[in-house]
């Protein structure tokens, strides 16, 4: 059996009776001292993931985007994401670690942080920096959302009033409420193009298959991608397909044919050749640069 990326479930991550199955609420200090051996190696998690920083300088590598930790950031991330931190200096903050269950009967919309450009699962939307004034509202938030987990009332529907605020807040202080507006129909037609992308990657590789699915036309769908997006959907399933390549290349016990196979390339060369087309470095040299030893102060 080869190793994969480590996918950390929600239950690994808990404290001994903390009573909450499907939520984690706590001082990013301390979470980081108990977890800090994996934190700091690629994996993934099963659940969504916020942290807010209140101190500490570092990095943080997100699907192999990396940015620059510093206070007053927040970053969402979504299942299946791999990410890994650096800190070259003590960080504190709060984390904030919640299963895809907790939203979906939320105002009867299981889709509900779809809304929220933040949980796109693209790395370079995940982080946002606060205005001081929305800092202060958002720590407000979070240690109310703490009281709740330490007083023990648990109430999960004040838990999930006070993350509703703290999103609503995020979005509304960052560039995404400056973004021009998008009818509701493109948003969820671009949102389902995505989750299908997600679930056929491997398989379907024309734009033509996906518009069949959203009983769209292809030119469309196209159409749809270069208003919102600035990108065909032809790039669009391309880089999703890039993107788990870079994902599987973590695994140093994988080779680069079984790579290709698992994609669902028709041979090594050929994935080779996309692979070097798009990043501009081959398989190889990539999972070269991968272990490279990150520099820790």
């Amino acid at each position: 059996m080869k190793k994969q990326i480590p996918v950390y479930d929600i239950c690994n991550l808990q404290q001994a009776n903390s009573g909450m199955h499907d939520f984690i609420a706590e001082r990013f200090g301390a979470y980081l001292k108990r977890h800090s051996q994996n934190l700091h190696l690629a994996h993934r998690h099963s659940f969504y993931h916020l942290v807010l920083f209140t101190k500490g300088t570092g990095t943080h590598n997100i699907d192999f985007n990396q940015f620059t930790v510093k206070p007053n950031q927040i970053y969402f991330m979504v299942p299946g994401q791999v990410h890994s931190w650096n800190f070259t200096s003590e960080p504190d903050g709060y984390i904030i670690n919640f299963s895809e269950t907790l939203f979906r009967s939320f105002l009867l919309n299981p889709n509900y942080l779809d809304r929220f450009a933040f949980f796109n699962g693209i790395s370079e939307d995940c982080v946002c920096t606060l205005p001081t004034a929305e800092m202060h509202k958002v720590v407000s938030f979070f240690e109310e959302i703490l009281l709740q987990v330490t007083s023990g009332r648990r109430d999960l529907d004040m838990i999930r009033l006070l993350l509703l605020q703290v999103f609503i807040t995020t979005e509304q202080a960052s560039n995404f409420a400056t973004r021009k507006f998008v009818p509701e129909q493109k948003q969820i037609l671009l949102r389902n193009f995505r989750r299908l992308i997600d679930q056929y990657y491997r398989t379907a590789r024309l734009p033509k298959e996906y518009a069949d699915l959203l009983y769209v036309t292809p030119g469309h769908l196209n159409a749809l991608c270069q208003d919102l997006l600035d990108k065909t959907a032809g790039e669009l399933i391309r880089d999703r397909i890039l993107l788990e390549a870079k994902r599987l290349l973590t695994n140093a016990e994988m080779s680069i044919t079984e790579i290709a196979y698992d994609l669902n390339f028709k041979d090594n060369s050929y994935f080779t050749r996309f692979f070097k087309k798009y990043e501009g470095v081959t398989p190889e040299e990539f999972r070269k640069q991968l272990a490279q030893p990150a520099i820790q102060q």
